[in-house]
């Protein structure tokens, strides 16, 4: 696991998916709070665990046991609590939150991130990735988005398609000229990045209109 703090990307700021996320969510969900447990967690990158760590559960904390390397020295081993805090659902039951174990912190949170010590992303200084978008790039995935709602495929380049079944046409002509509007910005954006002129810009929007 890298250090607390280190390796800022672009922006200066790793993002959230830079970083290696315990979810308190998941943990709840899996049945892994019960006061007494002890287990293990590991994330995987292409199908090879990469980092993990070892948790206990007690009534009001959780034991992290890991080892952790700081700007490529040794192995040192880490235990501390994490404590929880509970609040109550509105359906009933109720819901787990991670006190963030940084020093003058204590947020409640539900993900903390990995580094020399879990911690929450104010304390990592992270950002989300959305963050780091430009214009183009939040237009383009805003643009997969509606074409996921349709069934489309994936991706501004690849052919439209139709309206869904059972969709009205109302809808599916609200969507589409969203849809249209942010695969402008995007395409536009990217003509910009690229140096493109606007003729250019014309003649890719006319043969992406015409593989629809």
């Amino acid at each position: 696991m890298g250090g607390f703090g280190s390796g800022r990307g672009q922006c200066g700021k790793d993002t959230t998916s830079d970083m290696r996320p315990l979810d308190i969510r998941r943990l709840q969900s899996d049945g892994l709070l019960t006061p007494g447990r002890a287990f293990g967690w590991h994330w995987t990158r292409n199908g090879k665990e990469v980092a993990s760590i070892q948790m206990r559960t007690k009534d009001d904390r959780v034991i992290f046991i890991y080892s952790t390397r700081s700007n490529g020295g040794e192995l040192r081993p880490m235990e501390y609590p994490v404590y929880l805090e509970w609040t109550p659902c509105n359906l009933g039951g109720r819901r787990a939150w991670f006190l963030c174990p940084a020093q003058g912190c204590g947020r409640r949170v539900a993900i903390l991130f990995g580094g020399s010590i879990f911690a929450c992303r104010h304390c990592h200084k992270l950002a989300y990735q959305c963050q780091r978008e430009t214009d183009d790039d939040r237009a383009m995935r805003r643009a997969d988005a509606i074409r996921r709602r349709l069934g489309w495929g994936a991706g501004i380049a690849n052919p439209e398609g139709g309206k869904p079944k059972g969709m009205h046409w109302r809808t599916f002509e609200q969507l589409k000229a969203r849809h249209d509007d942010f695969v402008h910005v995007s395409l536009a954006g990217m003509a910009k990045r690229l140096g493109l002129l606007g003729r250019q810009l014309d003649d890719i929007r006319a043969d992406m209109d015409s593989w629809s």
